[in-house]
């Protein structure tokens, strides 16, 4: 194995910074996970870097930590972005072929993408991502791939997710006072949809849920591709907090008592048990019943869940994901009760998110939802492996909708 085969995904989580390394197996089908560490950071809110060198510190912990279990060295890494200052649009674009041959190239498929992206942006937003979301050739819908097919008008239909660019920045920067090289920011959401969300679910329609602890990314699917996403500024930690004012105890006794003894739906309640636990002083003991504790958990479950309901509904694809159902993950997934919980709130069925076996050579400990995201770093590293050297150098110089387009179309050629 060589080190320019070995890849690193970090995910800049809101509140988590995690960090998987791994290798593909010979003959270039899966992706052997090597390594990884997931670490709490209180440098990053919602995905937005406030503090750079609690950040960088947080960085460079994981990443070294992944590196020793590895037992390899890193020097750039696929950059998970998140959070409320991402948003996100379709649009269409059209371009006519002018050509007596008349058949589609690629330089044509770059050129409609391009005019699809062509929006105007104030000057402090800049694109990450266009993704096509289907192609019409002559007004006929429904072309998946239209590279050598003839015709007069190529249309597309894309999504386009935008950034800020002095929060992308940031970021940028403080991997690098880590120590480190981003060879291309991602979109956590696409990133893990692509490892998550199955091509059945896609098809049928789907909702996508990642369930961080600052704030919950939302993708809906259909027809194949990503329809609509958003970023919503709530997540677990918000439970966290409840329990911690409720019992008068810290913020690190109350995320304990949350995993350890959470309850996200009644009808898991079995027994009403005594927990153990210290005041905010750390030494003054306390009890609590079970109940009285789900009694604080349960409003706040309830709330989260009928906020991504509303949002669902006024996106108006509420309708579209309900044959597929959703697939809920990320660390606040993980809490007792709370797929019962979502499956009540939205009203239809509700699976915990696995990256799909076949794409990786994996522990079962990185399949956790804690690490789905970078797992699905790792599988859009081999989908654009053949620029990523590239991308060290000019990763900030080349717009990154262009990049983004030529990785889209990397499997035509």
């Amino acid at each position: 194995m060589s080190k320019q085969d070995v890849v690193a995904g970090l995910d800049i989580g809101s509140g988590r910074v995690t960090c998987l390394i791994g290798a593909p197996e010979e003959g270039g089908g899966r992706i052997r996970v090597l390594g990884g560490a997931s670490l709490p950071c209180r440098g990053v809110k919602g995905g937005v870097v406030i503090n750079i060198l609690e950040t960088a510190r947080a960085i460079t912990q994981a990443v070294e930590d992944a590196e020793s279990q590895a037992k390899v060295t890193v020097s750039g890494v696929y950059l998970g972005v998140r959070g409320s200052h991402l948003q996100s649009f379709n649009n269409r674009g059209a371009f006519n072929i002018a050509r007596t041959d008349k058949e589609i190239t690629a330089e044509d498929v770059g050129a409609v993408v391009a005019n699809a992206k062509a929006v105007p942006l104030s000057t402090d937003r800049e694109i990450m991502h266009v993704v096509p979301q289907g192609f019409s050739l002559d007004r006929q819908r429904g072309v998946p791939q239209p590279v050598g097919m003839e015709g007069s008008l190529l249309e597309v239909e894309v999504h386009v997710v935008t950034a800020s660019s002095a929060h992308l920045n940031n970021l940028v920067k403080t991997v690098g006072q880590a120590g480190f090289e981003v060879v291309e920011p991602v979109y956590g959401l696409l990133a893990g949809g692509e490892v998550l969300v199955t091509p059945e679910e896609r098809d049928l329609g789907c909702l996508l849920i990642d369930f961080g602890g600052q704030s919950i990314s939302l993708g809906v699917y259909s027809e194949g591709s990503i329809r609509y996403s958003k970023e919503l500024p709530i997540g677990s930690d918000f439970i966290t907090r409840d329990l911690a004012v409720g019992l008068r105890t810290s913020l690190a006794a109350a995320e304990r008592i949350k995993m350890e003894h959470g309850i996200a739906h009644p009808s898991l309640l079995n027994g009403d048990n005594e927990i153990e636990f210290h005041g905010v002083d750390g030494r003054t003991p306390n009890r609590i019943k079970t109940s009285a504790m789900m009694g604080i958990i349960l409003p706040r479950v309830e709330e989260i869940f009928s906020v991504i309901a509303e949002e669902l509904q006024s996106s108006s694809y509420a309708d579209v994901v309900v044959p597929g159902g959703a697939v809920l993950t990320g660390g606040g997934s993980l809490m007792r009760g709370t797929l019962a919980a979502a499956e009540q709130i939205l009203g239809m069925q509700v699976r915990l998110g696995m990256a799909h076996p076949d794409l990786f050579v994996v522990d079962d400990r990185w399949l956790s939802p804690t690490y789905s995201t970078a797992l699905g770093l790792l599988h859009f590293s081999k989908a654009i492996r053949w620029e990523a050297t590239n991308s060290r150098s000019v990763a900030r110089k080349k717009p990154m909708w262009l990049r983004r387009v030529a990785s889209v179309f990397e499997d035509i050629f």
